[in-house]
């Protein structure tokens, strides 16, 4: 009976979490993109990043993303440096919605928490989004800053050593796709 109920509990966190999106006239994939694309550096906004961070299909996130940018939220740009890859960024208006919205619901489910229950929480969700994601397939993503590839100098400039290219403050600060954890499992 327990496991039934714990089920339940997490599925009902789950759907609440993800319906925040209807508050702000969106579909729930819809406002989750939208959080990706505000916390995924330069290298992951692109749709296979996306792809990967909902885990569901090219086409459903086609769709997802001919919305946002109907609405006016998302814009598509080609890649200076390479024609084939289309970066996708939120535009003025889908800055400002998520802005309105920084004390959003989960925030607010969090902050029921003391600051240890936040930190076990966290350790305990992930836990289990990294096994399931280990299991299916799925792609982790993480901190630029937490990567093995992840290199800063004693001037403070960083640089990503798979990559090959510069980064900046706010880039070692957001997720990416091709991060490896630079922490050693026990």
């Amino acid at each position: 009976m327990t496991v039934s109920r714990d089920i339940d509990i997490l599925s009902r966190f789950a759907r609440i979490i993800a319906a925040e999106g209807y508050t702000h006239g969106l579909q729930p994939v819809q406002w989750q993109a939208l959080r990706f694309l505000d916390t995924a550096n330069r290298f992951s906004r692109t749709a296979k990043g996306l792809t990967a961070w909902l885990g569901q299909t090219k086409g459903s996130v086609s769709q997802t993303l001919i919305a946002l940018e109907s609405k006016g939220l998302i814009e598509r740009e080609i890649d200076c440096d390479d024609a084939r890859v289309l970066r996708l960024n939120l535009t003025r208006t889908g800055r400002a919605l998520l802005a309105d919205s920084q004390t959003g619901l989960p925030e607010r489910m969090l902050s029921h928490l003391s600051s240890g229950e936040h930190a076990q929480f966290i350790i305990f969700v992930q836990t289990m989004l990294l096994a399931e994601l280990h299991k299916s397939g799925g792609t982790p993503f993480g901190l630029c800053r937490d990567c093995r590839h992840f290199i800063s100098d004693s001037n403070g400039r960083h640089h990503c050593a798979l990559l090959q290219v510069q980064l900046n403050d706010l880039d070692a600060e957001m997720i990416c796709i091709e991060q490896e954890s630079s922490l050693v499992e026990a």
